[in-house]
């Protein structure tokens, strides 16, 4: 990654390069009050005081939870505290952000929201792996999908390509309905001419088909 061997470097060299953000935030937040776990990795870095608080500030402003600052981080909300989490993250620049089921335990609007901003991440440029379920929200701002089975890539590519495949059909992988109803209509003969990775994109393309017979 980033031509280093992330297997043979300790954990401090690594985390400049990778930042994570678990599934359960709780378990990655300790400090007292946002600013100080937005601080916490900056500053164990051997960073400037300095450029530790313009990291801390960018971090939360980039967010939108300059707000939080001063609240402590057990009494956020879910949805709150996987945004700090992530500021803690994005706190140290790295360049790869893992994360690992990050909506797990979000409701779907705020499900949405969170992704929304991972997205606006990484169209500024930031590479986001993430391991997710939720498909029928993440589908739609995944460039590329990697299908596993068994802890063994079986198949990667463009997500619409990945999703429609009948290897991901043979594992039961929870496909968004958009994508199912492509399949169905696809073994009827009906061919779409893109896979639709949400539903308005179906919508846009059956109205675009139905023009087409009608004219």
């Amino acid at each position: 990654m980033e031509g280093v061997e992330v297997a043979s470097r300790p954990v401090y060299e690594v985390a400049k390069l990778v930042g994570m953000v678990f599934q359960e935030p709780e378990d990655q937040l300790l400090c007292l009050t946002v600013e100080r776990e937005v601080a916490f990795g900056p500053e164990n870095l051997g960073l400037p005081r300095g450029e530790v608080r313009d990291r801390v500030e960018e971090a939360l402003a980039s967010l939108r939870i300059s707000h939080l600052r001063e609240r402590a981080p057990f009494e956020l909300s879910g949805g709150e505290q996987q945004k700090v989490a992530l500021a803690a993250a994005l706190a140290l620049k790295p360049k790869v952000l893992v994360l690992d089921e990050p909506t797990s335990n979000l409701d779907p609007a705020s499900a949405y929201d969170f992704l929304s901003l991972l997205a606006d991440l990484n169209r500024g440029g930031l590479t986001v792996i993430l391991v997710e379920h939720r498909l029928d929200l993440v589908a739609r701002h995944a460039d590329q999908a990697v299908l596993m089975d068994g802890g063994r890539v079986v198949l990667k590519g463009p997500s619409d390509e990945v999703l429609a495949s009948d290897e991901a059909w043979r594992l039961g992988v929870a496909v968004p309905k958009s994508v199912e109803l492509y399949r169905e209509l696809r073994a009827l003969g009906i061919n779409l001419p893109r896979v639709p990775l949400t539903p308005e994109e179906l919508a846009d393309e059956l109205v675009e088909l139905l023009e087409r017979r009608g004219g």
